[in-house]
């Protein structure tokens, strides 16, 4: 989508499913790569910021939920552009409801770390009117019939992804154990021959 002349990506990666910073800088080309057409000057290409909202904690710092990266030169970190953007956002390490008071974007990311309406009533509580809408929009599509259906779907994946996950697991494992079964038999094999052979030198 294009904000205010940018083309801003937004992705929000709910399990940490590896390497993530190469994930996030792959969407970013992608992006960026589409942002003129053929012919056209590459200082028209846009300013393109990737967003990323984790539900896991991708950075070492305990205490910082946001992070920034840029193009800098290494030592003098003079940036070589400003048009590129990697922006992310870890929901584990947000600070207390109390503390977002009066932070827009901390609040908006409360709303997308809620799960439950105990966590939705107490952001509703801090009687911002633009989160309240917000609210009242995602409780009319959320009783929908179709949104209901597509959580199913969704939910319905998830244990398909998890146990197919389990599945490979566990077979990878008997196949380890077969193998170390197959090596130890030729190993025991091995043994008995040569015990044969040590014998009949013997004699």
């Amino acid at each position: 989508m294009i904000v205010n002349g940018q083309k801003v990506d937004l992705e929000v990666q709910v399990a940490d499913e590896g390497n993530y910073p190469e994930r996030s800088l792959f969407y970013w080309s992608k992006e960026f790569s589409t942002g003129i057409n053929e012919g056209q000057d590459y200082k028209l290409l846009p300013r393109t910021i990737v967003i990323s909202i984790l539900g896991f904690n991708q950075f070492s710092n305990p205490d910082k939920f946001y992070h920034e990266f840029q193009c800098l030169e290494v030592t003098t970190h003079q940036p070589l552009t400003d048009k590129m953007v990697l922006q992310f956002y870890e929901l584990d390490k947000l600070p207390p409801l109390d503390d977002n008071e009066g932070e827009g974007k901390n609040l908006w990311l409360q709303l997308f770390n809620a799960e439950t309406e105990e966590e939705l009533a107490e952001i509703e509580k801090l009687g911002v009117s633009v989160m309240n809408e917000a609210l009242q929009a995602y409780r009319h599509v959320s009783a929908s019939d179709e949104f209901i259906v597509m959580e199913r779907m969704r939910s319905k994946a998830r244990h398909d992804e998890a146990q197919a996950l389990n599945h490979a697991r566990q077979q990878a494992i008997e196949e380890r154990d077969e193998h170390w079964r197959s090596v130890a038999e030729e190993n025991e094999k091995l043994r008995q021959q040569l015990a044969v052979f040590r014998a009949n030198q013997n004699s």
